[in-house]
């Protein structure tokens, strides 16, 4: 093998190591958002409502301006001022949400890995197992996914609402995110 070759596949041992961690990182967090807005066997239903939820999320100072005017954040799920710098908080505009091509292959990673179920036929609906809802347990309680797990349940209070009425009050109340045109930088 040649130093050219070695250099090769040393990048692509690279990049496959990141895109695991990134999916990991993905899949966790919408285990955790699952299981945090159905009860027991109860299933999650609307694709849309899963992306609209977990932009929210993800983006905890789009969420802020969502909530009702006497409603915010608890102790320990309010954005922290890193965070609302980060990389992170740039997303790009795509139909259905900010990473949207990827929402496939990481719920089907999760009903690979068992820990999800669909439900729904021809429609979304997928159903947390036993050990969805054990694993998202022991993720809610690791230091790095706390913060992430107390917002859940803060956004299930507020904006627990179909798919249809996030994305109209999305396109209402932010609208300088729906004005813009797919693939923009947001």
């Amino acid at each position: 093998m040649t130093a050219a070759q070695a250099s090769e596949r040393g990048r692509a041992a690279r990049l496959q190591r990141r895109l695991l961690t990134e999916s990991d990182y993905h899949q966790a967090r919408i285990l955790l958002l699952l299981a945090g807005f159905t009860d027991g066997e109860e299933p999650f239903i609307g694709l849309t409502r899963l992306v609209k939820l977990d932009f929210l999320l993800r983006y905890p100072a789009m969420a802020t301006r969502l909530f009702p005017v006497d409603a915010g954040w608890t102790e320990g799920a309010e954005p922290a001022r890193d965070e609302l710098l980060a990389v992170e908080s740039r997303m790009i505009r795509y139909r259905y949400g900010p990473w949207d091509d990827r929402y496939y292959p990481m719920l089907g990673a999760l009903v690979g890995r068992g820990m999800l179920v669909f439900t729904g036929g021809r429609s979304f609906a997928v159903r947390v197992t036993e050990l969805g809802r054990r694993v998202a347990s022991q993720i809610a309680e690791l230091p790095e996914w706390q913060r992430t797990a107390a917002r859940i349940p803060v956004l299930r209070e507020h904006l627990n609402l179909s798919g249809e009425q996030l994305k109209n009050m999305i396109y209402e109340h932010l609208d300088e995110v729906a004005a813009l045109p797919h693939g923009a930088e947001i």
